[in-house]
């Protein structure tokens, strides 16, 4: 019947091509596997992608329309993927009624609008939600803190507007975050009071793009222990796989990283921390030197001040980090040559100053990294440092400024003045006596003498 019911629906898909397939009877012979490439359907997935061919890429905007209403008659569905098509509406309501079978819920890169049903119930068995790349709005679901088995929620580039879910910390197995470009907004560091949320697994957060303010949470910095645990202790790097029973899946994430936009299959090893594009004020906590595992940090186009903290010279594993845009000011401290995994650097336009730190990883970085610092000198700046590690005077420029003394201004002043008398000189002696300018100092006499008996009648009435 359900199948039947989905054959009604095609014309909703506007579907150039696709197959339908019942995994229960995959044994048959007659199943075309090809047909399976851009249809999973069945009691247990359902798996629309776009139309992949062996040797050709996607073909984008694939499925277009609203999700068929009789996909709400499935009882038991255990995935929903519809990622990367042209799909629009609003999310089903009974999308939450599946939340005691779902494992996952892939519907990104669509154009989904409205809010994200409030029916996630107890029990709820999801472990991945991505939504990301929609034009979904509002508030995130409350509900969702029944879904105890979370592990990845991927919320990027919509349009919610919401403070920040610290609720989510309650979910133990929550390992990836990601708010990016959105409207999320207030301060973090008020979020946790006590009891505090945990987060203690998290270990991928992206919240920037936001307008999130306040202090950097460090409460919220140390309670991330998959982050602060030693890497040297982590088991050996391998991918971020869930199953359901007969089907396995690879999870995978598009994050900014050294300063470039990449989709990564995630390995259980990565760490990232992006907070950047936002409001953010105040110092860098201490508490980032304890994350020890973190591999990629970015802070940048905030309002961030005060010196870099000496103590980030403790993240060994680090490889890239990104403080640029902000009012950090002070020296860049000699403990950062410590980060010998370090690729990335970016300090560009702050009030930094003094010498820039050499060895190690600080042989590799270009101008870039440290545009718009002033007062910041050494390589690989053509602006070279005194011994005093302070800027060395420009030797043209202050030769100028040394030489333009009082000697040269009264030398200036002579040869003006002797320049204007011999002008007269030579107009008096060539013209006799020249009118004019006799009338100019009669006028001037007449003038002073006037004064001198004005001002001299004055004096006796006063003492008359």
């Amino acid at each position: 019947m359900v199948m039947k019911a989905m054959a009604k629906e095609r014309k909703e898909w506007k579907v150039a091509a696709w197959g339908l397939c019942n995994l229960e009877k995959k044994k048959k012979k007659e199943m075309n596997r090809k047909k399976c490439t851009n249809v999973v359907y069945s009691h247990f997935f359902l798996i629309l992608k776009n139309l992949q061919t062996p040797n050709s890429s996607s073909i984008a905007n694939f499925l277009q329309g609203r999700i068929p209403s009789s996909v709400c008659n499935l009882s038991s569905l255990f995935g929903l993927s519809l990622v990367e098509n042209s799909l629009g509406g609003t999310i089903p309501e009974c999308i939450g009624n599946w939340s005691s079978s779902l494992s996952f819920i892939h519907i990104d890169n669509n154009n989904f609008h409205g809010k994200i049903p409030e029916t996630f119930s107890k029990g709820c068995l999801l472990k991945s939600i991505r939504i990301n790349d929609n034009q979904l709005e509002g508030s995130l679901p409350r509900s969702l803190s029944n879904c105890k088995d979370l592990t990845l929620l991927d919320v990027g580039n919509n349009n919610f507007n919401d403070t920040f879910p610290n609720w989510l910390g309650n979910l133990d197995q929550l390992q990836v975050l990601i708010l990016r470009s959105n409207r999320f907004y207030g301060r973090i560091d008020r979020c946790f009071g006590v009891p505090v949320p945990v987060f203690s697994r998290l270990r991928i957060i992206d919240l920037s793009h936001n307008e999130f303010t306040g202090y950097l949470p460090t409460k919220f910095f140390k309670n991330l222990f998959a982050i602060r645990e030693d890497y040297e202790k982590k088991v050996k790097p391998e991918y971020m796989i869930e199953s359901n029973g007969s089907f396995l899946y690879t999870e995978t994430v598009s994050l900014i990283t050294k300063g470039l936009e990449l989709e990564f299959k995630i390995l259980i090893t990565r760490t990232e921390m992006d907070f950047s594009n936002n409001r953010f004020f105040g110092e860098i906590p201490e508490a980032f030197s304890e994350l020890h595992s973190l591999l990629a940090l970015n802070l940048s186009h905030n309002s961030l001040s005060g010196p870099i903290p000496s103590s980030l010279g403790d993240l060994s594993n680090l490889e890239s980090l990104d403080l640029s845009s902000n009012k950090l000011e002070g020296r860049i401290p000699e403990q950062l040559k410590n980060l010998t995994f370090l690729e990335v650097l970016n300090l560009s336009h702050n009030y930094l100053i003094g010498p820039i730190p050499e060895g190690n990883q600080f042989d590799t970085f270009t101008n870039d990294s440290y545009s718009g610092n002033l007062g910041l000198c050494g390589f690989p700046l053509s602006t070279s440092c005194s011994n005093n590690g302070k800027l060395k005077p420009t030797p043209t420029k202050d030769r100028f400024i040394g030489g333009f003394n009082w000697k040269t201004a009264m030398l200036m002043g002579y040869g003006c003045g002797l320049v204007f008398g011999l002008s007269m000189g030579y107009i008096i002696f060539t013209t006799g006596k020249p009118w004019w300018f006799v009338r100019m100092v009669e006028r001037v006499e007449k003038k002073y003498f006037r004064g001198k008996i004005l001002r001299s009648r004055g004096g006796r009435n006063v003492h008359n």
